[in-house]
């Protein structure tokens, strides 16, 4: 029973000492922990204490998450519609300090296994290290086990600041080959309730046709295409079907009859051909400029 007492006495004092806590378990005279006090900012994990930045750089840095990460990361920064990871809980985001961390991902994108991947963003150090602040600003007020910040209220963003002119002939120009203003896309306004959640839907490819009544958000029921895959086993035999999981070792995919077909992969057997539907809306995203996405949302809010 003693050794156990002193086992806890023990690692009290070195978790005050880390945290920076008296023995009372307030802070030393006129110093604060980031946050004020609360969230993950008051919690003794030494790699992630750190000063928040200015107002100004953390409002910076939200506009360019708003623009840049919150289709793939939430809103609430704990994931998106497009399967990015929960930043709250990143491994590597609870120890990068000033964006050193994150920068490198952003740089060079990542794909990770079991995700969807990353492409690369064309995002500047400074403008990374602006995210980074939010991020961590954000981390420092949230609840424990990766909860919201505390009494957070959704923001409504005007989006609505582009030309819609421009943003007809952006359409027409890269998206017509596969969509229609008077075919999938017709009243396509009307789909989703507010101007974000278009913009959200199209970016992200689920804004053409399908089910969803009037003034309805993104729905995660509505159809989309889904992946496939064309599978050539060594002995020429074919198989097709939605794609279960690919990695360096496996491939699985769904046949029509509900059967799940999984391969060894041993380099460049078998043959594999990856059909994706948003293969366009992922390529694009790395060059399109954050002028032509709204321009293009403001001509799509026109089509009712």
């Amino acid at each position: 029973m003693r050794k156990v007492i002193l086992a806890a006495a023990a690692a009290l004092l070195v978790s005050s000492i880390y945290s920076g806590v008296g023995a009372a378990g307030q802070p030393p005279a006129g110093q604060q922990p980031p946050g004020g006090g609360r969230g993950r900012g008051g919690q003794g994990f030494p790699a992630q204490q750190r000063a928040l930045a200015s107002p100004e750089v953390i409002e910076r840095g939200n506009t360019l998450y708003g623009i840049n990460c919150r289709l793939c990361h939430g809103p609430d920064l704990r994931g998106g519609d497009m399967g990015g990871v929960n930043l709250l809980r990143s491994p590597l985001v609870l120890n990068d300090q000033n964006g050193e961390l994150i920068f490198p991902v952003v740089r060079d994108g990542r794909n990770p296994q079991g995700r969807p991947p990353m492409p690369p963003l064309p995002l500047k150090e400074e403008d990374v290290q602006a995210v980074a602040a939010y991020i961590h600003s954000v981390a420092a007020r949230m609840a424990g086990q990766g909860g919201p910040p505390p009494n957070a209220e959704p923001v409504a963003l005007n989006i609505l600041v582009g030309n819609a002119a421009a943003g007809q002939k952006y359409f027409e120009a890269n998206c017509a080959s596969c969509h229609s203003a008077s075919g999938d896309m017709q009243g396509v306004a009307t789909r989703y309730g507010t101007p974000m959640a278009l913009q959200n839907a199209w970016v992200s490819g689920g804004g053409g046709g399908g089910r969803g009544g009037r003034g309805a958000d993104p729905a995660p029921a509505r159809e989309r295409k889904p992946v496939t895959v064309s599978v050539t086993a060594a002995d020429g035999q074919r198989y097709e079907g939605r794609l279960d999981r690919i990695d360096d070792f496996y491939v699985s995919l769904v046949q029509a009859d509900g059967t799940l077909k999984t391969f060894r992969r041993n380099g460049n057997v078998p043959a594999i051909q990856i059909t994706d539907p948003l293969e366009g809306h992922r390529k694009f995203w790395v060059k399109i400029s954050d002028k032509e996405i709204h321009d293009v949302t403001a001509y799509l809010v026109t089509l009712k």
